[in-house]
């Protein structure tokens, strides 16, 4: 069976198994999804999925901030970014960076998540939300109470995921214009 036919077969039993999941938070999303850190052998298909991401935001970078994107998640410098790659059938198909930063209202660090990003051919199965999750133990783990992230207001789809388990703040985003 083709990698192409197994994950739509996964895909199937995922989407089965999230709407059974709308009524009963008990079941699991997806017991087929593998989350791990980013290591040096994943530079071309981070890259890819990187590059997928920022399209979708009508962005690029050039390879200078690639490269220094991708030593900083490999790096030990706890104010760099981490990053983890969701896997399924030993695929790259998902990201997320994140990292942990000081905050002038509480003693403990926060965490920001930057950049999440599931393959078109596996949203809605729980990928995206097994990516949050992720981050969320990771920041569970090194004590820091709040994790937050942006979206554009229109990208409706992420919303609904998020409005499932995150809470929506008040807050605007200004950037200094250039």
């Amino acid at each position: 069976m083709t990698f192409r036919a197994k994950l739509r077969t996964i895909l199937r039993k995922n989407r089965r198994r999230a709407a059974l999941q709308a009524d009963d938070r008990t079941i699991p999303l997806s017991d087929t999804v593998t989350i791990r850190p980013i290591t040096p052998s994943d530079r071309a298909e981070w890259e890819r999925l990187w590059d997928l991401y920022l399209e979708f935001y009508h962005t690029s970078v050039t390879p200078e901030i690639k490269a220094s994107s991708f030593a900083r998640l490999l790096g030990d410098d706890p104010q760099d970014f981490n990053g983890l790659i969701a896997e399924v059938d030993g695929k790259p198909v998902g990201l997320v960076h994140y990292l942990f930063h000081r905050h002038g209202w509480k003693v403990e660090n926060v965490c920001y998540l930057q950049d999440l990003y599931a393959d078109p051919e596996v949203r809605g199965t729980g990928v995206g939300r097994a990516l949050i999750e992720a981050v969320y133990e990771r920041a569970d783990a090194a004590g820091a109470p709040t994790v937050y992230w942006l979206t554009q207001e229109d990208n409706a789809t992420a919303r609904k995921l998020y409005d499932r388990i995150a809470k929506k703040t008040d807050f605007i985003k200004y950037q200094r214009a250039l």
